[in-house]
């Protein structure tokens, strides 16, 4: 039996994987939470095997939870649940120890055949994706970090490297601190960083501000 934890903060996702996931006789889900915060008080004091995290979370991002996770419980199966079809955030996941990356427009049966297979043993990206990730990876080889920004994701590297924290970043630029994190998990994702002391490192290494 594999014992699943449901991490998302829309109580109609949780329900909906909740309805897809009761229906084999080989899953059983042990708990749902709304936010990364949860997610890691209740790995800490519960037997689970299987978490399927959303990648997009107030307060602490998917993948800054995913990366605590791993430090606590290495050998946990974690699926990434994300509305972001861009390959920058697979391939960070993966990097921080996913075990498979999805997006919330997948079947029901994608969903199912992605936990046999994690519990089997191996990765799992869908194919598409996976065409994806192969390109990009041929397409940014020679590429500088910051090259693979936004105009707006550049922006905000630039407001991290110059020390500002989220509150400041977000009234700055008249966007929420929910947004912010949001681009903030982007920027990390992109460029393949996993704090933002190495972000600031970066800037300031590259000459980005003065």
């Amino acid at each position: 039996m594999t014992t699943i934890l449901l991490a998302d903060d829309h109580a109609i996702v949780r329900a909906g994987l909740r309805n897809i996931l009761e229906k084999e006789n080989d899953f059983q889900i042990i708990g749902e939470v709304e936010n990364a915060f949860a997610a890691i008080e209740f790995i800490q004091s519960n037997d689970c095997a299987f978490i399927i995290l959303d990648i997009n979370m107030p307060g602490k991002s998917g993948l800054e939870a995913l990366k605590e996770i791993k430090k606590l419980k290495p050998q946990m199966k974690i699926l990434i649940l994300s509305i972001y079809p861009e390959e920058s955030f697979a391939l960070s996941a993966f990097e921080m120890g996913a075990s498979g990356y999805l997006t919330k427009d997948s079947t029901s049966n994608e969903l199912v055949k992605a936990i046999r297979t994690i519990n089997g043993g191996r990765k799992y990206v869908s194919e598409s994706m996976a065409d994806h990730l192969a390109c990009r990876i041929e397409k940014e080889k020679d590429k500088s970090l910051h090259e693979k920004l936004s105009h707006r994701e550049m922006e905000i590297l630039l407001l991290i490297g110059e020390g500002k924290i989220p509150s400041e970043i977000a009234e700055k630029l008249h966007i929420s601190i929910h947004t912010e994190a949001t681009y903030r998990a982007r920027i990390m994702a992109k460029m393949n960083m996993k704090s933002n002391a190495a972000l600031i490192h970066y800037v300031i290494k590259n000459g980005l501000i003065e």
